[in-house]
């Protein structure tokens, strides 16, 4: 069965009988591609069952977290979205595709722009105060004219980005995090609280649990 995650930047494959989970380019996708189950911003256009976004989460935080109680917020190129889940039931959930608009896709422009490398840079003792990834560049551009440095400057912008995030899911002592910014290292840094990353596939994850429950 083939499974997708058609993301706005990335898309995630799985074909369960034949391979693991593959990343690809969203741009670099067949747009004649048919697949079983998908979901993601693209996933009607492509699949002949789509799966909501938020249930895709849900059930791929049941099938990974090994907890009673939790707070799993993914954050993707264009969007973030959260589920609280305790005792096996959703207590809250949320998803914000305005004020967080493009602020994964924002974070990789910017670390090409600037040549920058995220695994080096520190987590910043202030932040800017960002609730959308395109228009917080601008603090970005007036923090580099006043002469802070490039490399401080995106700093400040992507630990704004995380708090932002943070406060969006409620504010955890605990925070699973999915989606392709649990690579940036600096990101993760940035939130006030624990993360534990699950990385790039658990929509995946809860598409697979979605056939297995059929």
């Amino acid at each position: 069965m083939l499974l997708a995650d058609f993301g706005t930047s990335y898309c995630k494959l799985w074909d369960t009988d034949t391979f693991s989970p593959q990343l690809i380019a969203t741009k670099m996708i067949d747009q004649s591609l048919r697949v079983d189950i998908a979901t993601g911003h693209n996933g009607k256009r492509h699949s002949d069952r789509y799966v909501n976004e938020l249930t895709a989460l849900a059930h791929g935080g049941s099938a990974l977290i090994d907890a009673d109680e939790y707070t799993l917020l993914d954050c993707g190129s264009r969007d973030i979205k959260f589920i609280h889940q305790d005792q096996g039931r959703i207590k809250n959930m949320g998803w914000n595709t305005e004020c967080g608009a493009s602020m994964g896709f924002t974070i990789e422009l910017l670390e090409r722009y600037y040549d920058l490398d995220f695994t080096t840079m520190r987590v910043p003792a202030s932040s800017f105060s960002v609730t959308c990834g395109v228009l917080g560049m601008s603090n970005i551009f007036d923090s580099v004219v006043s002469g802070e440095s490039e490399v401080e400057a995106v700093a400040k912008f992507v630990k704004g980005i995380a708090l932002n995030a943070y406060n969006f899911a409620g504010s955890p002592e605990t925070v699973y995090l999915s989606g392709g910014l649990c690579n940036n290292p600096l990101f993760v840094a940035s939130f006030p609280c624990q993360v534990i990353c699950l990385g790039r596939f658990v929509l995946l994850q809860g598409l697979f649990q979605e056939t297995r429950s059929r």
